[in-house]
C-alpha cells in the first residue's frame, strides 16, 4: 500500500491506525454507481490483467458474506438483468473485486491482509452521486441487507484463547487447517 509516487491520505493513515488497534472482525465499504457487492482481493494477482479472478485464501467465507447482503437485497436479488446491476444477476448480485476491475489501494485488501477484519464492498445504488431525495430510498433498499450482513459477524471463529490459568492471550495466532490465513486475538 505504499508504492513509489503513491501518496497515503491523511484520513486514510487515520483509518489504518484505527483498524490496527481495535480488532473489527467485518466491515462494509459503501459506495454507489452500480447494484453489486464485491469482495477481495480488489488487486490482481497479475497486476497487468484486468478482470482477473483473484480469491483470497477465504474465498468461501467472502461469498457467503456478500451472498448475505446480496440476498437480503431487495433490488439486486431481483432476476432482471434489464436493471441497473443486471449484469450481475447470473453472479448472484456478487463479484471477485478483481474480476470485476482490478484497483490497488482499497481498504477492503488492506483489511484482509493486516487486520483480521473482512471487509466487503457494497455498492449500493444506481446513481455514483445520488441527489438528496434519492436518498431515503437508498437508505430502505440497503437497510435489511445491511442488518443482514451485520449479523454475519456471528458466522466463523469467536471464542477466547486463554492460558492454564484462564487469562486471555493477547495476539495468540489463530490458524485454520486447509486456509492460509491466520488471524490473532485482541485484548
Amino acid at each position: 500500500f505504499s508504492s513509489p509516487g503513491f501518496q497515503v491520505a491523511p484520513e486514510t493513515k487515520a483509518v489504518m491506525k484505527w483498524l490496527r488497534s481495535i480488532p473489527f472482525v467485518l466491515s462494509a465499504s459503501l459506495h454507489g454507481g452500480e447494484l453489486v457487492v464485491t469482495y477481495p482481493y480488489d488487486y490482481s494477482r497479475h497486476p497487468m490483467e484486468e478482470k482477473m479472478f483473484s480469491p483470497t485464501p477465504d474465498e468461501k467465507m467472502f461469498k457467503m458474506l456478500a451472498k448475505a447482503y446480496a440476498d437480503a437485497h431487495p433490488v439486486i436479488s431481483d432476476r432482471s438483468e434489464l436493471r441497473c446491476g443486471g449484469n450481475f444477476v447470473k453472479r448472484g448480485g456478487i463479484i471477485n473485486g478483481a474480476e470485476w476491475y482490478s484497483f490497488t489501494g482499497g481498504m477492503a485488501d488492506f483489511n484482509y491482509l493486516h487486520t483480521n477484519c473482512f471487509e466487503v464492498t457494497v455498492e449500493v445504488g444506481c446513481e455514483k452521486f445520488p441527489l438528496e431525495e434519492e436518498l431515503f430510498t437508498i437508505w430502505h433498499e440497503n437497510r435489511d441487507a445491511l442488518l443482514n450482513y451485520m449479523e454475519m459477524v456471528h458466522r466463523g471463529i469467536k471464542g477466547i484463547v486463554s492460558d492454564k490459568f484462564g487469562n486471555p492471550i493477547k495476539n495468540a495466532r489463530i490458524s485454520v487447517r486447509g486456509i492460509q490465513h491466520d488471524v490473532t486475538t485482541g485484548n
